[in-house]
């Protein structure tokens, strides 16, 4: 007479590999949702330095051409 207990088993182990990779595939878009906010944050840093730096040229051309006036 077979027994019921191998079926049981492999549902199990089929039903805790599943858990695993769902598991798995949760940390993975937890972390590539990470790493998106990360580069837009960088993104938003290296624009705001940038925007700051035309600026500076900006005003240091305005200064030259004031002093080359007065």
């Amino acid at each position: 007479m077979p027994s019921a207990s191998p079926p049981l088993a492999r549902s199990s182990a089929v039903a805790a590999c599943a858990l695993l990779l769902a598991g798995a595939a949760a940390g993975c878009s937890t972390t590539q949702e990470k790493a998106e906010r990360q580069q837009a944050r960088a993104r938003h840093i290296l624009e705001a330095r940038a925007e700051r730096q035309k600026q500076k040229h900006h005003s240091k051309q305005d200064d030259k051409k004031g002093g080359e006036k007065g």
